[in-house]
């Protein structure tokens, strides 16, 4: 007795589906905060993804791609429920974003190891993942946190100054970034404090101990909100004028229109800044421009090379993402114009990159922006690659 399989109907709906089936859409989680008062450094990441998008034409090795953005609330504990529901809900082939540590640092197995999925954080850098915890799944398009405090370090030292007071928040970034620019900086530390994070706007007590300490130079990691607090608050204590202030990552492109004539002058390290002059960065810093009528900030720069980054590897392999193994080797290469310029990956998957030391200037038009003035350090391994068993 013969069965019958498939009716005419059955036969057409199938092969009307094929099409839709071969154009399944690459989808990209993305981790930010969306949400409260660091809300806008989430936006310029999203921003710049987008951007990157509209430049790809909105596919990737043949196929469209789509970005689900998810609010981490800048809590750890809802990233990590954010990033389990892009893996196991969503079903989503890459991860990225990730501004905080804290919430990389709990979300990072969900996704690598129980979700099996590549995840490509377009900031947070903690020491943790660039050496013990390092994974196969894990790419960076930013730096391990240490690097860019290493590099203000290295810099402060070679232009002779003597002594610092460091100042940072206390949670895994903050605790990187004081351990990574005590590593190049060989002079005397007049004292350091780790403030209450994300709690404590008031920074009062600190420049007081400051004033009396006497130090060359301060050196701080505020981001977002905080650096647009401290630096309102240094300037209020008279200090400005008195000791110099040296900062990594309290002053960019968010919160320059805050902190205004007040960031002039103070110097600070970064992996990218938006005047250098690779073709990629040119078209990236115009078109957003263009279309924001504001620069972007090193977070967006970041996310933007994390799209690319992705779009090589599904490029490379026509869209076909099935095998792991091809998708990482692909990613591994950075075979992509990168708005920094062109870098590595080193043996943990961070890049091996240039590091460069900026002021806080005005445009032609009278926009505050940042400038390079230096470059500090070239193709740079980050201190804990050692540590890491890939090869």
């Amino acid at each position: 007795m013969k069965t019958k399989l498939f009716g005419p109907t059955t036969i057409v709906a199938l092969a009307l589906s094929l099409p839709a089936m071969a154009q399944s859409p690459i989808k990209i989680g993305f981790v930010s905060t969306f949400s409260g008062p660091q809300a806008a450094i989430g936006e310029d990441m999203r921003r710049s993804a987008e951007l990157a998008k509209e430049h790809l034409g909105g596919k990737m090795g043949g196929k469209p791609f789509e970005i689900v953005y998810e609010d981490d609330t800048f809590k750890p504990d809802v990233g990590k429920q954010k990033s389990e529901k892009l893996v196991q809900q969503d079903k989503v082939n890459f991860v990225t974003g990730y501004i905080w540590s804290n919430v990389l640092l709990a979300s990072l197995k969900a996704v690598t190891d129980e979700g099996d999925t590549i995840l490509v954080s377009a900031n947070a850098g903690p020491s943790q993942i660039a050496g013990n915890l390092c994974n196969k799944n894990f790419f960076s398009t930013s730096w391990n946190n240490d690097q860019t405090p290493m590099a203000m370090g290295e810099y402060l030292q070679k232009k002779g100054v003597k002594s610092l007071y460091l100042m940072a928040p206390n949670y895994a970034a903050g605790k990187d970034m004081m351990a990574g620019v005590k590593r190049t900086f060989k002079g005397e530390i007049k004292g350091e404090d780790f403030t209450k994070w994300p709690d404590q706007l008031d920074f009062s007590a600190e420049l007081a101990k400051i004033r009396a300490a006497k130090p060359d130079g301060i050196f701080i990691f505020y981001p977002g909100a905080h650096g647009v607090q401290f630096l309102t608050q240094y300037a209020a204590s008279g200090l400005k004028g008195q000791v110099p202030l040296y900062q990594v990552f309290s002053i960019d492109a968010i919160t320059l229109p805050q902190q205004k004539d007040l960031a002039l002058g103070i110097l600070g390290a970064q992996e990218w800044v938006n005047d250098l002059p690779n073709d990629a960065n040119k078209k990236y810093v115009a078109d957003f421009k263009k279309k924001h009528g504001t620069y972007p900030s090193f977070y967006g720069a970041q996310s933007y090379d994390a799209i690319m980054l992705i779009a090589s590897a599904a490029e490379a392999l026509k869209g076909d993402l099935s095998n792991k193994d091809k998708v990482r080797a692909e990613m591994k290469k950075a075979n992509f114009k990168s708005v920094r310029g062109d870098f590595k990956f080193g043996n943990n998957n961070f890049p091996i990159e240039n590091f460069y030391i900026q002021d806080t200037v005005k445009d032609a038009a009278g926009m505050l922006t940042l400038k390079t003035v230096a470059t500090a350090v070239t193709a740079a391994v980050d201190p804990y690659a050692s540590k890491c068993p890939m090869k």
